[in-house]
């Protein structure tokens, strides 16, 4: 989750990722912050993203979109 944080961070640093769960329909991260997040995650993360998966509701806060990457990577 650290790694995933600091990601988010680098892209919003001043937006509080461990408590924001609006992150999409607040438009906190946009289209081409969710693109960038996608490539982050799987240079670190090893994980791909599919499209069906890029959907707000695994987008709107760190904590979704962490249980995103772990369900996929025991999909792998």
């Amino acid at each position: 989750m650290e790694e995933l944080l600091a990601i988010l961070e680098e892209l919003h640093p001043e937006v509080d990722f461990r408590t924001c769960c609006t992150l999409v329909e607040d438009k906190i991260i946009d289209s081409f912050d969710i693109v960038s997040l996608i490539s982050e995650i799987h240079s670190e993360f090893d994980v791909a993203i599919p499209a069906e998966e890029i959907i707000p509701e695994n987008f709107n806060s760190a904590a979704a979109l962490y249980r995103l990457i772990q369900r996929l990577e025991e999909e792998d």
